[in-house]
């Protein structure tokens, strides 16, 4: 996704980054700042929300890739899609240049809104910032991580895939190692609940210090 949603938020509010690797437990953290009061704007919904039902995103989507990538309730039959694009790259810019302007155009939109409450700052949560460099646009990076073992275990109970299944994935994935080098606050998910909400509360605090309260 380009960096001309977060260049031209000349708003005041600073955008926070937050990523991690596949089975990270990056949801859990960003609910973990919801709950203290934290603006999280979520690129997956938004990424939902652009291709609704009725919505222009999705009749662009229907335009380039035709009617039988809906689902029977006309909505977007993601796993059609999927399989569509997975194995083509020019499909796959294709859907890209009708999402990503439109990904970037309601997340700004979403972001000068909560600007407008008078918040001092907000998260992004999107799983690829440090691979397409988007975070470089942003005002921090927290990066959540996990120990390999515990990814893995957690993609098998997850989505029921074998060790070698999961293991495959997170090795398609980026090196989470990459991620943590850029970050500015890591957040290691390996251990349970208790640690988890103590490194959150850690890294709000830090953020507080750094940019003010969230509002």
């Amino acid at each position: 996704m380009a960096l001309e949603f977060l260049q031209g938020l000349e708003t005041g509010m600073q955008v926070v980054g937050l990523t991690g690797g596949i089975a990270c437990g990056k949801s859990a953290v960003a609910e973990g700042f919801r709950a203290r009061g934290v603006a999280v704007i979520d690129a997956d919904a938004v990424a939902r929300d652009v291709v609704l039902p009725g919505s222009e995103g999705l009749a662009a989507v229907v335009d380039a890739f035709g009617p039988e990538v809906l689902a029977a309730d006309g909505s977007l039959d993601r796993k059609k899609l999927g399989q569509r694009v997975f194995t083509d790259a020019t499909a796959r810019a294709t859907l890209n240049g009708i999402l990503h302007p439109r990904i970037g155009a309601e997340s700004a939109r979403r972001f000068a809104e909560l600007a407008a409450e008078g918040r001092r700052f907000a998260l992004y949560e999107a799983a690829l910032l440090v691979e397409n460099g988007v975070y470089r646009g942003m005002a921090a990076l927290v990066v959540v991580s996990a120990a390999p073992e515990v990814q893995r275990a957690r993609l098998m109970a997850r989505d029921g895939s074998t060790r070698d299944e999961a293991q495959a994935r997170i090795d398609a994935q980026w090196p989470l190692a990459e991620k943590v080098s850029v970050a500015d606050w890591v957040i290691d998910n390996s251990g349970d609940r208790e640690a988890l909400t103590a490194q959150v509360t850690s890294v709000y605090e830090a953020l507080v210090a750094r940019f003010g309260a969230p509002r």
